[in-house]
């Protein structure tokens, strides 16, 4: 909701009127930015909230419909979601190191659950897979909070999530974290050791989110809707009621969002290679 809001006033402050916003789900993301790219003008009426899914569907869809570097024009970064590796408390695991030896214990046996395929918390769960050389069976569910429900009911024994749908199962004790896939440890979180902490490298995997319009959007459109996000973000309003739920507020230039989106996409594409994913 809170992002629904900042859009709002986004686009409100560049473009002025009414605004209306499209929550279109399907594909991870891909549905959106499919629109964006297919349907849309390149008149700053129209922009989108960028899912995680738009640097990891290169190297997942040998052939996508759209370009994520050509096809859009990047605007700001605007906020990032932390990932947590949890799993089931009748698990007998307490820690990143024993899921791993229970599951090369029980190959096939284990499962994990997702918000669907081509989700950052189902690639998370392959790539796991991957650099843990074990075989645990992938269970895609209409969301990862879908997801998370079916683990606390018994169906799987493992999922990855935001902290924002986890804390407060976490910190009830409905469900077990082993691992906080970040560069470093979570404030929420402070006895959760980091994946790199727990023994598993090059498995961080938090979510970032960011503001795209079609590409050939003019720069003085650009600039003026990245303007109205930095005002929006600094706002110590909007940054707590961000922050509160659990995601860390972020604004940027358009140059260094689109800088990191390459990265990005190279950065998993080596991944992605590497656990021989492909969604086609």
């Amino acid at each position: 909701p809170f992002l629904t809001k900042a859009l709002r006033e986004v686009s409100r402050g560049a473009r002025g009127g009414n605004i209306q916003v499209k929550n279109m789900t399907g594909g991870a993301g891909a549905k959106a930015a499919y629109y964006i790219f297919n349907d849309a003008r390149p008149d700053g009426y129209t922009i989108v909230l960028s899912p995680p899914a738009i640097v990891l569907s290169p190297s997942l869809y040998k052939k996508l419909n759209y370009d994520p570097v050509k096809d859009f024009a990047p605007i700001s970064f605007v906020a990032e979601i932390p990932n947590v590796l949890v799993v089931r408390t009748s698990l007998p695991v307490k820690s990143l190191k024993e899921f791993i030896e229970y599951a090369k214990a029980n190959p096939g046996k284990v499962n994990f659950g997702s918000g669907g395929i081509g989700t950052t918390n189902h690639v998370a769960g392959e790539v796991l897979k991957s650099l843990a050389k074990i075989n645990i069976v992938h269970v895609p569910y209409k969301g990862v909070n879908q997801a998370m429900v079916a683990m606390m009911g018994g169906e799987v024994d493992m999922v990855v999530i935001g902290t924002p749908s986890s804390l407060p199962q976490i910190q009830a004790g409905k469900v077990r974290a082993l691992a906080v896939l970040s560069e470093e440890r979570l404030p929420p979180l402070p006895s959760v050791p980091t994946a790199r902490e727990a023994g598993i490298d090059n498995f961080e995997m938090s979510a970032s989110y960011g503001l795209l319009a079609p590409a050939g959007t003019p720069r003085e459109i650009i600039n003026r809707l990245n303007a109205e996000w930095v005002r929006i973000a600094a706002a110590p309003d909007v940054r707590e009621s961000i922050q509160k739920v659990g995601f860390e507020p972020l604004s940027s230039t358009p140059e260094k969002f689109a800088e990191f989106i390459k990265k990005e996409i190279a950065r998993w594409g080596r991944i992605i290679k590497e656990a021989n994913l492909s969604l086609d």
